[in-house]
């Protein structure tokens, strides 16, 4: 998926030049191994509506199995299914733009007000920003990087660990706004639970 840069100087309306890498090969073992980046919601596979999310980025690199989304540059990390430290270093290897958006592909409702409120969120001389839940936790899948940082910090990392890797980095946190009603963008879909629940949603949202 390619699009023309934007050309702001870094408000969530127009975004700055990024990239994008979703995370799309995890082992999905709390549902028995199923394709979870495949598994629809609100019509669309889990991967498709992440990509969504991300329409404005230069280059958008999906980390896990090649799949029928024209436009978007498929990788794997080594080992297939090694965690998500590998498979970010396998994706940031395609990355060319300053900055880079970390999503996770199991993330339904996340949309482009967040990936530009992410982006916004950069702060001069640091490395990055990052979403926190209501309850003020970090989620590492859900954030926005100057790629430089995250190549120096990935260079000598020899942990598994995504929080151990990112949280030196002391990233802004981003709360954004969620209004009655509204499924926060940090909802995910580790379980059948979690998966109906979030089709049950879209369904609601029509």
């Amino acid at each position: 998926m390619r699009s023309r840069p934007g050309t702001g100087a870094g408000d969530a309306a127009c975004p700055p030049a990024y990239d994008a890498v979703i995370l799309a090969g995890g082992r999905a073992e709390r549902l028995g191994g199923a394709d979870k980046p495949g598994a629809l919601v609100g019509g669309l596979p889990l991967v498709e509506r992440v990509a969504a999310a991300v329409r404005d980025a230069r280059t958008v690199v999906v980390v896990g199995p090649p799949r029928d989304m024209p436009g978007v540059l498929f990788t794997r990390e080594d080992p297939p299914g090694g965690g998500p430290v590998p498979a970010l270093r396998a994706g940031l290897a395609e990355v060319t733009s300053p900055l880079v958006v970390l999503l996770a592909a199991d993330l339904p409702f996340v949309v482009a007000r967040h990936v530009g409120a992410l982006l916004a969120a950069v702060p001069e001389g640091g490395a990055g920003a990052v979403l926190v839940d209501d309850e003020g936790r970090e989620q590492w899948l859900t954030g926005a990087w100057r790629t430089a940082a995250l190549r120096a910090a990935l260079g000598p990392y020899q942990g598994r660990s995504l929080r151990g890797l990112l949280g030196p980095l002391a990233p802004a946190p981003v709360r954004p706004p969620v209004t009655q009603g509204e499924t926060p963008p940090w909802f995910d879909c580790d379980t059948v639970e979690d998966l109906r629940a979030a089709r049950e949603r879209a369904r609601e949202r029509g």
